[in-house]
């Protein structure tokens, strides 16, 4: 083992979001995502249920699975909130000014034998219209075959400003790796 080689600063976020991301309490994914400004973290959080509300596992199922509402579709139906949505909630409730800021998000699909399958993962519509009134600058993931991908938030905005938001060159549901 080489201890002179240290990851890069992304490498390093994204091994945080991924260990945020064991703290997940759906059923079909492991989501977690860090915000980090001038190079310090200033919130994490994970896909899970509200506070004081009973989350997936405490219930014993998915009430998505349970309606048979297939993957990517209908995330009004889904007992969690989202890994991002949760990580900007989070920094307002300590008063942490997220602008400027970057979001590294990890997400990992269950099989049914609850095996984790890297998975790629774009920001829900809902998601990205956070990110942008959140004035996040820049969103970071890697991909099922671990290529790093940078988005520029302020691009999706100038997007929508010139076509709908169901005009995105890349939609999430079509990201199924």
């Amino acid at each position: 083992m080489d201890i002179t080689k240290r990851p890069s600063k992304d490498e390093y976020y994204l091994s945080i979001a991924e260990e945020v991301a064991s703290r997940s309490t759906c059923y079909r994914t492991r989501q977690g995502s860090l915000i980090v400004k001038d190079d310090q973290i200033i919130s994490t959080w994970y896909v899970g249920a509200p506070r004081l509300t009973k989350d997936c596992f405490e219930r014993g199922n998915c009430l998505r699975n349970i309606l048979n509402v297939p993957a990517w579709e209908r995330y009004e139906l889904c007992r969690s909130v989202h890994a991002e949505q949760n990580a900007i909630i989070n920094a307002a409730r300590a008063w942490v000014n997220l602008f400027g800021a970057t979001l590294y998000h990890y997400s990992c699909r269950l099989d049914s034998e609850w095996n984790v399958i890297k998975q790629s993962a774009l920001p829900c519509f809902i998601c990205k219209k956070m990110l942008i009134n959140a004035w996040i600058k820049f969103y970071i993931w890697y991909d099922s075959t671990w290529i790093k991908h940078v988005y520029d938030v302020e691009k999706w905005a100038q997007d929508w400003q010139e076509k709908d938001m169901v005009d995105d060159e890349i939609k999430y549901w079509e990201i199924k790796k």
